[in-house]
This record gives structure tokens, sequence and C-alpha cells, in this order.
């Protein structure tokens, strides 16, 4: 399991504008560099991730090769209740990750 690191508020009022910012230790090879020895490394990348909201979607983006390693993505969401946010990251070799981080909103 990949080190995953989730910045956001703990609580917030109804209709708060949230930032979130997320981090996960991935290497994010791409597959075009060669090792010490000459042969080309396997392509290792994260591909997608997604985080929702109660299990509503709220953020998606797709991740390609030239996206550097343990990649950082920060986006902005509306406080609407009190829940969980899931937070979603998949990739190569089937990989998939989830983390859950709980608000309250009043």
């Amino acid at each position: 399991m990949a080190r995953t690191l989730i910045t956001m508020p703990k609580t917030a009022r109804r209709g708060e504008v949230l930032e979130i910012r997320t981090l996960i230790a991935h290497p994010m090879e791409s597959g075009h560099r060669a090792d010490g020895e000459g042969r080309v490394r396997p392509r290792d990348i994260l591909r997608r991730f997604s985080c929702r909201y109660n299990g509503e979607l709220v953020f998606r983006a797709e991740l390609f090769a030239a996206v550097a390693a343990n990649p950082y993505i920060a986006f902005f969401t509306v406080a609407q209740s009190s829940g969980t946010l899931s937070f979603t990251w998949e990739g190569d070799n089937g990989f998939a990750q989830t983390d859950s981080v709980a608000i309250s909103v009043t």
C-alpha cells in the first residue's frame, strides 16, 4: 500500500469552499528509461484519480506518463453535508488504493 497524504479541513460550514490537497508516493515510471544495465524499466504509472463526497463524484483526473513521481493533486469542492470523502488512485499492474477522510459540516 502506498503512502498518502490528504490535507483538508475536518470541519466546515455548509456552502464553504474547501481546498483539498492529496499526495501519493508512487514512482510514475514511464517505461522509457533504462536502468543501470541498459534494460528498459517497465511502465508503472497511475492512470486515474477520483474523489467522491458521500458517494457522489466531485473530482476526477486522468494521469499520463509525463506526470512526475509522487503526484500532487489539489482541487476545490463545496461543503454540502457531514460525511466522508473517498479518494481513489488506480494504475498499472492492478494498482488500486482508496483512502477516506470524514468531514463535519454545520
